[in-house]
């Protein structure tokens, strides 16, 4: 699965691809998962019996990242599974001798799993902008509407104007530079969800923040906190 969804420009994690040895593994782990639209979940048998498989699975629902449960002919499906997409295989599509799954079954859990990473994508958004407007709104402020480069216009209780710029999974110096760059002339911010990512990663944007004051962090969990001491 790993080298079918790469030629097909997927960008995929694997863990014991992915993580340097010298890295801090789990830690890592929940970064990249922080980044990715869709969990593809191979459902054996003893799945939820691992403590990590079943914390990467609770994790991903938290953070609101779809689940395409890939099920073996013998697996049963959790109650667990209620809200994930289901792409359930064939006795005739594994072999049994080597473990391996069919060429067919590859290509069609391929391009389920492209419909389920955009419409994840989407739930993430919106997800994001609830969290804006819940904030916002909490202090007096209003959520205007969208703008350019999907961007979401606020009137704060003072009057100030901000361009809010929602960012789903790890936010980015080039995120910050996109964002500045398609509203050049306002007071902009980047809205993102710091649940789960590494430590460094979050210091490294307080740090960039510090040297780039046109346009800074707003964590979506704390956005009417943040914008209630809002300068321009």
């Amino acid at each position: 699965m790993f080298d079918a969804l790469s030629v097909r420009h997927f960008d995929v994690f694997l863990d014991t691809h992915s993580i340097a040895p010298a890295e801090d593994f789990q830690t890592m782990l929940w970064h990249r998962l922080c980044d990715s639209d869709v969990l593809l979940m191979l459902d054996t048998p003893d799945y939820f019996n691992s403590r990590w498989t079943a914390a990467e699975f609770g994790r991903a629902l938290a953070k609101g990242i779809s689940v395409l449960r890939v099920g073996w002919p013998e697996a049963q499906r959790s109650e667990r599974l209620a809200t994930a997409s289901l792409a359930e295989l064939d006795a005739s599509e594994l072999d049994v001798t080597s473990g391996r799954i069919s060429d067919h079954a590859i290509d069609r859990i391929c391009l389920q799993l492209e419909e389920v990473r955009s419409k994840s994508h989407a739930v993430r958004t919106v997800n994001l902008v609830s969290n804006l407007r819940i904030g916002i709104e909490a202090i007096g402020g209003e959520v205007i509407g969208m703008s350019v480069g999907r961007g979401i216009r606020v009137r704060l209780p003072d009057d100030q104007m901000v361009m809010v710029y929602p960012t789903v999974g790890v936010p980015t110096s080039t995120t910050m530079h996109e964002a500045s760059m398609n509203s050049p002339d306002e007071s902009v911010a980047i809205l993102y969800d710091h649940v789960g990512l590494h430590p460094q990663w979050l210091s490294h944007l307080d740090w960039l923040g510090q040297y780039i004051q046109a346009t800074r962090w707003v964590k979506a969990y704390e956005a009417g906190w943040q914008f209630a001491d809002w300068r321009a």
